[in-house]
């Protein structure tokens, strides 16, 4: 589906990341040296952020917003619409975002929930916070974009451990009538659904183990089992032929809708999936290296995160001066995705910073 956002700005952005870093290059562990290194050239990634309990993707996406508010001098107050786009909610019920709205402040007359996807994720966020804002009295909202994917990783998968980094962040959007319009692509194939897959958490396949009468875990294949089913599953190949099939119809398709090409976009920002992908998308494209961004090697893949942290730490200088005619993309779990042409800035400098220590955690 074709959509069109008028009269909305994005005003801000800010991405948190926790301050733990991990490097397979410095620490190959299941690694030799040499496969670490090679992998790490192919992939992108040198190092990958790692958030230890007791903090959630929650943490380090209210942390982004307290520091965006104050950088726009927001009052709380004046937010009445806030998204917590992740696939990683603090607790089953209720709502993180509910949880969110009381932390920061917000008028209870806020319209506050959580959005369950990955990588699409901060498309869709956009598009549903700009579309609230436009249809109600709101003037002000917040799209939250998260996730501690690290989380879900079996400590022996060679395929995701490497890959995967935590991050958070926070966008801020506000009603402006002179803003330029926003075009927006969007897209599902659930056909995809079992290749990017963490299959036990949720009622289909719950994490409470079976117990005895007398508590002892009853099956105790079947526990280890369940332990199995809560780890991430993906399947490169899938994955990449996915991706080489729909994105690049994807991005045309957006820049038609926004009545542009590629001489026209100033940055393409993709959902940082990993270096060898994009790449490969970039020349599909036929999109000039200098126009593409490709900047995950100090944070890894950091799902709904990725698109708003690789723009604040690599266009945020450009940002402060603006205007910058952006095609941001999002695609992956799913099958989801989705694309929107954006003129972005000129804003306060958008910035990356560590989840500060001691932080206190979002709690009930």
């Amino acid at each position: 589906m074709k959509a069109i956002i008028d009269g909305i700005r994005i005003a801000g952005l800010r991405a948190v990341v926790p301050p733990q870093r991990h490097s397979f290059v410095e620490d190959p562990g299941m690694f030799t040296v040499e496969e670490a290194k090679k992998l790490a050239a192919t992939i992108g990634v040198q190092e990958r952020r790692v958030l230890p309990p007791p903090y959630c993707a929650s943490d380090l996406c209210v942390a982004a917003a307290e520091g965006l508010m104050q950088q726009l001098d927001w009052d709380p107050a004046t937010v009445e619409v806030l998204v917590f786009v992740s696939q990683d909610a603090d607790y089953v019920l209720p709502a993180t975002a509910c949880i969110m709205q009381h932390r920061l402040g917000l008028p209870t007359s806020a319209a506050a929930f959580d959005v369950p996807l990955g990588c699409s994720g901060y498309v869709y966020g956009l598009w549903i916070a700009a579309k609230l804002l436009g249809g109600s009295t709101a003037k002000r909202a917040l799209v939250l974009c998260g996730d501690n994917p690290t989380r879900h990783l079996h400590p022996e998968d060679r395929a995701t451990l490497p890959l995967f980094g935590d991050a958070g962040s926070a966008t801020a959007l506000e009603v402006d009538a002179m803003a330029p319009p926003i075009p927006v692509v969007i897209g599902t194939d659930g056909a995809g659904a079992p290749h990017i897959f963490v299959k036990a958490g949720g009622k289909r396949h719950c994490l409470i183990p079976p117990v005895g009468t007398a508590g002892r875990i009853a099956d105790e294949e079947a526990a280890a089992q369940l332990e199995r089913d809560s780890r991430l599953t993906l399947n490169g190949a899938e994955v990449f032929s996915f991706t080489l099939r729909a994105v690049p119809p994807l991005l045309r398709e957006a820049m038609e809708h926004a009545g542009t090409d590629v001489e026209g976009i100033d940055r393409f920002v993709l959902h940082q999936a990993n270096a060898f992908m994009l790449e490969h998308l970039r020349k599909r494209v036929k999109a000039p290296a200098e126009k593409f961004i490709i900047d995950m090697q100090g944070f890894g893949n950091t799902s709904s995160a990725s698109i708003p942290l690789a723009i604040c730490h690599s266009m945020g200088a450009q940002l402060a001066a603006g205007p910058v005619k952006t095609l941001m993309a999002g695609f992956g779990v799913g099958w989801s995705w989705g694309a929107m042409v954006a003129e972005l800035g000129p804003m306060p400098e958008p910035q990356v910073v560590d989840l500060p220590d001691g932080y206190p955690v979002l709690a009930v």
